[in-house]
């Protein structure tokens, strides 16, 4: 089983910290928004601390699952398959057959590029959960990946997906 690239780290604590200060930024905005006008009459002295305490608690949290998220997270090419295993309250663990793969696809956002990383999409034949995403691999990486999974997606053209 291969892991991810420990720098893909940054890029979750990153995404993590921002979605947290957008989502504290409209708890606290609300808090102090009601409490400064006439919407709630009787609003508690407490409410405006109460939700930067909620911000702060899942913004905490977010970060913890970012960072857990990484241990779990493992992938592996074998015979037939690709197969994922992620997550960290559920498990998924993912099997795409290379006779279901569309196409195989590379990217890299601003923020993977910064840090060194690229993403390969893998698109499948399918309605449900038609693309898999391998995060946090190393440009190099990300291309050898392509080129074996593109390399195993045409070898396995004639075999029957079930």
């Amino acid at each position: 089983m291969e892991r991810l690239t420990p720098r893909v780290r940054v890029v979750w604590l990153a995404l993590a910290l921002v979605r947290a200060a957008i989502f504290g930024g409209i708890v606290v905005g609300a808090a102090i928004g009601v409490t400064r006008t006439d919407l709630w009459a009787g609003a508690p002295d407490i409410l405006v601390p109460a939700a930067v305490a909620i911000a702060v608690v899942l913004a905490v949290l977010r970060v913890v699952v970012a960072w857990l998220r990484y241990g779990v997270w493992r992938f592996e090419l074998r015979d037939d398959d690709l197969y994922i295993e992620r997550g960290v309250f559920t498990r998924v663990r993912t099997v795409v057959p290379y006779v279901r793969v569309q196409h195989v696809d590379s990217r890299r956002s601003p923020l993977e590029r910064t840090t060194g990383l690229a993403t390969v999409v893998v698109y499948t034949a399918g309605s449900r959960s038609s693309d898999v995403a391998i995060p946090g691999l190393t440009p190099a990486r990300a291309e050898s990946l392509q080129e074996s999974l593109r390399g195993l997606a045409i070898e396995s053209e004639g075999e029957d997906a079930v």
